[in-house]
Formats: structure tokens, C-alpha cells, sequence
């Protein structure tokens, strides 16, 4: 099986490759042209988020029998064109869900005690402390949207800070847990001191978060997100927070992430933010930690390993 790895990965997977009898090659600076000219000459692609594996990428990938995303989420990939062409798609959702759970507890505890904002007065000789007079995550009202391997790992740290934790996931049955509870959306709206968002984008969540979500909440609240941009609109989060609907922000995704190719919309929603006290900002490094870049080759080998095993025994 020969396997064509087309993005920067953790060198630990050249190794399990080997070990699994598995040939490769590795061209980490492959640009979209490249892979749509080469691919047919595999049977394994390797992928970060370089580019969409899309209808014209598959067109060319005449030998491809799986794809491999080294990340959780899989909106690049054309899933019902692979479904079509029988090829498997894996990806690394449990390679990093400890990771993005503790980015987003790393996020709502710097807001809450205003860490970003204290530490840039200290280091200006200002020693204000009632002005950075912190909020306790214990005993609040966390929501959670999605309850899948992020999910469960962010309401398992939740939990252990005294919070209690509701989970709605709309694909889901019977997923409540001792670290939280499953209930319908309504009652997320109704209670949540906190919502953070764990979910892929597809047409249906892409901005989820708008101005009529924002209020639908009973309550002011806090927004967490580190699952897609796209899956707020930072319009709508800008008017939130102007009207104190929105308490705060910590958002590891942007709905742009080229911050050097915004609209003017996204520039004007983009500024506020980034001046604001409320909300803490970071370039999309939830799951992005030196043990994740590891086990995300580990989960992937374990999947293929498993999905070979299968068609031997024909299972």
C-alpha cells in the first residue's frame, strides 16, 4: 500500500508506517496542483486542512482507498462523493480532544480573572487590582452544543471545576454521562451561564451563532468557541457584546482566519474584538500541543490498522 502524505506531520508517523509494512512518501510542501497531478498514483492520502478534498481532487484519485485527515473535523472533505467511490475516510477526533478541552478551560478561566488584561497593565507599572477583580467558574451553568470526543472532554474538566454541565447534540441518543447532562437545546437557552461550541461545520450549523440564537438566551452569558469560525458570525457576537447579551468571548477560530484577506465586515467585527477586554483571542491552537501532534498519528494508524483488519476477515 502506498501512501502519499501531503502536509507537515509529527515525524513519530514515519516510523509506525514502517513498522505497519506501509510504503509512503512524504512531500509536506505539496501545493493543491500538485497533489490533483500525483494522486492517482496512490492508494492512502495524508491531510491537514492544506486544501478540499473535493469532486476535482477525487476525480484524479482513480487508486485512493482511503484518506487519513490528521485533525477532528472533516468539512473539507466531499463525504458523499468518497461514500460514492468506496473510499474510507478517518480522522483524529480523540487525538487531540484533551488538548482542545483544556484550551477552552485555559481561555474561560484567563477571561474570567482577566489574566490577558492584568498582565499587559503589570508589565506597564499598573497595579490595578479592583479593576481586575475576577468572576469563579464554580457553580455556573455550562452548555455545551455537541457532545462528541471534544465534547465530553471539555464537560469532564467542567465538571471538576464545580460547574454544572448541560450537553445537547442533535445526532445523538441517550449521551448523558456522569459529567453531564443530555437536554434539548431550550434548556441551554434557558440556563446556560456559558455555551461552547463543539461542533463541524456543515450548511446547518454555519452561522449558528447569529443575532436571533444570541437572543434566544434567558440570560447574559459567556461564548465559548473552539470548534469552526464559521459557525459564528462575528457581527452578530459584536452586537451581542455591545448589548451585554454576550458577556465575553474566547474564540480559538475565526469566521476569516486570513486576517490579511478580511472583508471590510469582517475587518470592522475583527477590531472590535481585538480591543476589547471581553474577549481573548487565540490563532486556533485548541488541540495544537506537542502530546497531540503524537497521538493524532497514533489514532490514525490504529484506524487504518483496524479498517485493513477488517477486509482481511472480511467483517
Amino acid at each position: 500500500m502506498k501512501i502519499l502524505i501531503a502536509d507537515s506531520m509529527h515525524p513519530s508517523i514515519f516510523g509506525m508506517f514502517t513498522d505497519a509494512g506501509w510504503s509512503y512518501d512524504y512531500f509536506p510542501s505539496y501545493r493543491r496542483e500538485d497533489i490533483l497531478r500525483e494522486l492517482r498514483n496512490y492508494e492512502g492520502l495524508v491531510i491537514r486542512s492544506k486544501t478540499a478534498v473535493d469532486a476535482e481532487i477525487l476525480s484524479e484519485a482513480s487508486m485512493l482507498r482511503f484518506i487519513a485527515r490528521a485533525g477532528a473535523g472533516l468539512d473539507l472533505i466531499d463525504l458523499e462523493m468518497t461514500k460514492k467511490m468506496g473510499i474510507e475516510v478517518f480522522h483524529a477526533g480523540e487525538g487531540n480532544r484533551d488538548a482542545v478541552a483544556e484550551q477552552a478551560l485555559g481561555m474561560l478561566l484567563a477571561l474570567f480573572n482577566n489574566i490577558v488584561k492584568a498582565d499587559g497593565e503589570v508589565r506597564q507599572g499598573i497595579w490595578d487590582r479592583e479593576g481586575n477583580r475576577g468572576v469563579e467558574l464554580m457553580g455556573k451553568t455550562v452548555g455545551l452544543i455537541g457532545y462528541g470526543n471534544n465534547g465530553g472532554a471539555t464537560a469532564r474538566r467542567m465538571s471538576g471545576f464545580g460547574c454544572r454541565v448541560l450537553a445537547y447534540d442533535k445526532y445523538r441518543d441517550h449521551y448523558g454521562d456522569e459529567f453531564a447532562e443530555e437536554v434539548p437545546l431550550k434548556e441551554i437557552t434557558a440556563q446556560a451561564d456559558i455555551l461552547s461550541l463543539h461542533i463541524p461545520l456543515t450548511a446547518e450549523t454555519r452561522n449558528l451563532v447569529n443575532e436571533a440564537f444570541i437572543e434566544s438566551f434567558e440570560k447574559p452569558f459567556y461564548l465559548l468557541n473552539l470548534s469552526r469560525g464559521e459557525t459564528v458570525s462575528l457581527a452578530s457576537l459584536v452586537k451581542g457584546l455591545e448589548s451585554g447579551k454576550i458577556k465575553g468571548a474566547c474564540l480559538d477560530v475565526l469566521e476569516n482566519e486570513k486576517l490579511g484577506k478580511l472583508s471590510f465586515a469582517q475587518q470592522e467585527a475583527f477590531d472590535y474584538l481585538r480591543a476589547s477586554n471581553k474577549v481573548v483571542l487565540t490563532p486556533h491552537i485548541g488541540g495544537w500541543t506537542h502530546e497531540s501532534y503524537v497521538r493524532i498519528n497514533e489514532v490514525l494508524v490504529a484506524q487504518i490498522k483496524g479498517w485493513l483488519t477488517r477486509l482481511e476477515y472480511g467483517v
